[in-house]
C-alpha cells in the first residue's frame, strides 16, 4: 500500500508535468521513470520549471540594489585589495562561482568581473543547489594559458593529438587565491 508521502510525490509529479506542458521538448525525454524515484524525478522537473521561468538579467541586476563596482582602472593599489575580495564574496552570495582565476592578477580579475561578468545576461535560476560557474578563461581563445595552468594530463594529451603540437609545460598559477567554492 502506498504511503502518504508516495501519494504526495505522485500528486506533485502530476502538477509539475502540467506546469511544464507549455515548455515540453526533448529534455523531458531524459526522465527515465524506471530508474529514477518519483522524488528524484520531481526534483529534476522542478529544476526544469525553475529554468524555464527564470528571468534573463545582467548579473549586476541579480543584487538588490544592483551591484556596481568602481572601474578597476580608477582604484589605487591600496583600494584594490579591499574591493576585489568583497566583490568576489558578493558574487558568491548569489551562487556565482569564479573558476580559473589564478593566471589573473587581482586587478585583471576585477577587470574581468567589471567588464565581462557584471554586464553578462544570464538566467537567474533561484534554486539552492544551482550555481553559475564562470570560467575566467576561454580555452578556445587562449589555449596556451589553459594548457599551462588548468588542463589535466588527459586534456593536454587530447589537445596534442588534435593539433599535432606539443603543449607548453605545466606551471603553478602565478596568483593563487582561495576562492569561495560551491557547497557540497
Amino acid at each position: 500500500m502506498p504511503s502518504a508521502d508516495d501519494v504526495d510525490q505522485l500528486l506533485l509529479n502530476a502538477q509539475l508535468r502540467t506546469e511544464l506542458e507549455p515548455f515540453l521538448d526533448e529534455s523531458l525525454d531524459v526522465v527515465d521513470r524506471h530508474r529514477m524515484t518519483t522524488r528524484h524525478e520531481n526534483e529534476y522537473l522542478a529544476s526544469m520549471l525553475a529554468w524555464e521561468r527564470a528571468p534573463v538579467l545582467p548579473i549586476s541586476q541579480w543584487f538588490e540594489p544592483a551591484m556596481r563596482i568602481p572601474s578597476p582602472d580608477t582604484l589605487d593599489d591600496l583600494e584594490l585589495p579591499q574591493v576585489q575580495p568583497e566583490t568576489i564574496e558578493r558574487l558568491y552570495s548569489q551562487r556565482i562561482v569564479l573558476e580559473c582565476t589564478g593566471h589573473l592578477s587581482d586587478r585583471e580579475l576585477l577587470t574581468v568581473i567589471y567588464r565581462d561578468i557584471l554586464p553578462a545576461y544570464e538566467k537567474k535560476v533561484d534554486l539552492p543547489k544551482n550555481y553559475l560557474h564562470w570560467h575566467c578563461i576561454d580555452e578556445s581563445l587562449d589555449p596556451m594559458t589553459w594548457l599551462r595552468y588548468y588542463a589535466t594530463e588527459d586534456e593536454r594529451e587530447s589537445w596534442s593529438e588534435e593539433t599535432g603540437e606539443t603543449p607548453p609545460p605545466t606551471e603553478e598559477v602565478p596568483f593563487p587565491r582561495r576562492m569561495p567554492r560551491r557547497a557540497k
